[in-house]
């Protein structure tokens, strides 16, 4: 594949229904657009941007409505997904293209997801990292994770209640943020044998069972401090808004129910992550659910924030694909 020569990354801000997206962009070429997850920035698309410029591709990072040096609505509701993706539609349009490959990590490939099925005319193509399409179906999601944690209470739950999570995290958002990304890789996860950082004990908080004084090896003190100068700035709530929303989501995408993805798509996660173990039947799936699949890859070995722990892997990924996809 021939290496365009490409200048470094460039930083602005697009108006968007939130006000304003800030964006990264380096390259020319087709627009891919990158959204991150949870907790995250365009930071963390940062061994993708030059691999993908390089590749002949204009690729630009968003920072997602509510992180880092985008808008912050103050309304709990202003972060639904239908909102989401009308930001996605708006930097597109700002950047003075007609459409884009879309590619979204976490939270941001469910974004990503529901971007392609609600504006097909926008998103060509679809990439999924760590959390595999799951169409919208199903009891009341608040009632769904209610229900998972038995005596203990999953993450998402104890997301919901506006100030309690931020309660936890803004007193130490470096140690928290370092805790948090250290329970979901692969070289500092907790054993299978120990307590499930996903859960939270009841009046306990999720910082108890996260791994203690080790980072892992994607993350640099450096890439450490830019992640925690960030939430340290915009506190967590705009963040942590996602979750509070997906019951409104649930009622916002009804006419989305069981609804296929009929793009060209992608998916890779890791082979340690809870998210590809707890939704295996999503991608088992997956010849129903995405029609348009060109390929998916599990990554033994690898833990949830699979762009940076492998970022040399999932840039040929993302490269090959990209490379097939029709013009």
């Amino acid at each position: 594949m021939p290496q365009h020569v490409t200048a470094g990354p460039v930083h602005r801000s697009v108006p968007t229904p939130a006000g304003r997206i800030h964006l990264v962009e380096q390259g020319t070429g087709p627009l891919v657009l990158l959204v991150h997850g949870f907790p995250e920035s365009w930071y963390s698309w940062r061994h993708q941007l030059p691999a993908l410029a390089g590749a002949g591709y204009r690729a630009v990072a968003i920072d997602v409505r509510g992180y880092g040096r985008s808008s912050r609505p103050e309304a709990v509701d202003a972060y639904r997904m239908l909102d989401l993706v009308e930001d996605n539609v708006a930097v597109v349009r700002a950047l003075g293209e007609r459409s884009a490959v879309i590619v979204g990590h976490d939270w941001g490939a469910t974004i990503a997801a529901n971007s392609a099925l609600k504006r097909p005319d926008v998103f060509r193509a679809v990439g999924m990292l760590s959390v595999p399409y799951t169409p919208r179906g199903g009891p009341r999601p608040s009632e769904v994770f209610a229900g998972m944690g038995g005596d203990q209470e999953l993450y998402v739950s104890y997301f919901q209640e506006p100030g309690r999570a931020e309660a936890e995290i803004e007193p130490d958002v470096r140690g928290w943020l370092a805790g948090f990304y250290a329970a979901l890789s692969a070289d500092t996860m907790p054993a299978s044998h120990e307590a499930d950082p996903h859960f939270v004990s009841r009046g306990g908080t999720l910082r108890d069972r996260f791994p203690a004084g080790r980072l892992p090896s994607w993350l640099g003190e450096d890439d450490l401090d830019v992640y925690a100068g960030e939430f340290e700035r915009t506190g967590l709530s705009g963040a942590l808004n996602r979750y509070r929303n997906m019951d409104r989501d649930w009622a916002d995408l009804a006419d989305l129910d069981g609804a296929p993805i009929t793009q060209p798509s992608l998916f890779a996660g890791g082979g340690l992550d809870a998210s590809t173990r707890w939704l295996a039947d999503a991608i088992d799936a997956f010849p129903t659910t995405l029609p348009g699949l060109v390929s998916s890859h599990l990554l033994d070995g690898c833990g949830h924030w699979i762009q940076q722990e492998r970022p040399a892997e999932v840039n040929r990924l993302l490269t090959g694909w990209l490379a097939v996809l029709p013009a």
